[in-house]
């Protein structure tokens, strides 16, 4: 009975239509641009009723239609995991072994004794400068050495003796240890002729040819050493980050040059914020077994500055965000045995990774979100769940 009226109202309004439509016609044929107006306004009120009644007529079809189509929805079902938040900052390779060999003496490069790229150990001559006969100085004063010795000696022997007087023990004492004290200061500028290697390393750089006048001072250096088995990555962590990025924090290393990356922890961080960007230095250790890691490479370094064992997470695709700058999802709930309603869910977010975003408060584990439709439904609105899925732990 109640479909056959609303088929009448139905038809009543069509009707009502053919009849307004030929009435329009008459009146814009007349040209009179006052009624043209009236008539307008007079449409626009009945269209508003009629709109009206069309709401009324759809909510009675609601109720009537036991096959009415339900918004369909798919949700996920929330539980706890562990949530692990990175910070990602960019940084360089350095090596605290990095060193230029300077001459300490003036003199022309004489030698040459490495190539570059070769292995040194510490101590070992990379070259040697001329040194303007100083060695054959120090040839003859040791043989004036080791006669002064031989000369002391005995005498020392006479003078236990109660042989010989004290003055020429004096004198033959004296004039051995300032024969040996002149020995050792010569050697020690003879040894400034050989330049050593400062540690075990690389020779990365021959800067001086052989045959080149070198002598100290800026811009005089001959030989770059470096070691790439102590590399460290710096990067520069902005205050903000002072509580969590400390020393023994995880941080994965990425080196995108060379498409590997490695894990390490944070060694040392400064003690000094730079007034110029509000930020501190780290250090992260690298292994270098391979070699491939120079100084000055770039890096990422994912700094593990936050953890939670049993966090809530979300895909951000899902939040709503009302007027009020609320954020909120739509989460499903049972009306009765077989309904199922929409719910609207304000919620409070904590550290965001890739696309998830944790929930500190509004939801809870078991909880039933939708992540599909969530568009298209509102609060306390009937829904069909066409599918539920749990949440993969990260």
């Amino acid at each position: 009975m109640k479909k056959v009226v609303l088929l009448s109202i139905f038809v009543t309004l069509l009707a009502s239509c053919g009849e307004k439509e030929n009435s329009v016609k008459q009146i814009i044929d007349s040209e009179d641009l006052e009624a043209i107006r009236a008539k307008r306004s007079t449409i626009t009120e009945e269209l508003k009723a009629l709109e009206s009644q069309i709401s009324q007529l759809d909510e009675a079809i609601l109720d009537l239609d036991d096959n009415a189509q339900l918004p369909l929805v798919s949700t996920l079902r929330i539980s706890s995991q562990e949530f692990h938040h990175y910070l990602e900052l960019q940084g360089d390779v350095m090596t605290n072994q990095n060193v230029l060999v300077y001459p300490q003496m003036a003199g022309t490069l004489e030698r040459v004794y490495v190539k570059e790229g070769q292995r040194v150990s510490k101590g070992q001559i990379l070259g040697t400068i001329d040194d303007g006969g100083l060695s054959s100085q120090l040839a003859q004063m040791k043989t004036q050495l080791a006669l002064a010795k031989t000369t002391f000696e005995r005498q020392e022997k006479l003078w236990k003796q109660n042989i010989g007087s004290e003055i020429q023990y004096l004198q033959a004492k004296t004039q051995y240890e300032a024969q040996e004290s002149g020995v050792k200061q010569l050697e020690s500028m003879v040894g400034k002729s050989s330049l050593r290697a400062p540690f075990s390393g690389i020779v990365d750089e021959i800067i001086k040819d052989q045959g080149t006048v070198v002598s100290p001072g800026p811009g005089a250096e001959v030989f770059r050493v470096v070691n790439l088995n102590s590399m460290y990555v710096e990067v520069e962590v902005p205050e903000a980050h002072l509580a969590t990025v400390t020393k023994g924090k995880t941080v994965e290393v990425n080196f995108p040059i060379l498409g590997n990356s490695v894990q390490s922890k944070i060694s040392q961080t400064s003690n000094f914020i730079n007034p110029g960007n509000r930020s501190f230095r780290a250090e992260i250790p690298v292994s270098n077994k391979k070699g491939n890691i120079k100084p000055n490479l770039t890096a990422v370094a994912k700094i593990n500055d936050y953890t939670n064992e049993n966090a809530i997470l979300i895909p951000q695709s899902v939040l709503s965000e009302n007027a009020t700058g609320e954020q909120y999802v739509y989460v499903t709930v049972t009306n009765g045995d077989t309904e199922i309603l929409s719910k609207k869910v304000i919620i409070e977010l904590g550290k965001t990774q890739g696309d998830a975003v944790e929930v500190l408060s509004g939801l809870k584990a078991g909880d039933n979100i939708i992540v599909e439709g969530a568009r298209s439904v509102k609060d306390n609105q009937p829904v069909k769940v066409i599918e539920t899925k749990n949440t993969v732990n990260r």
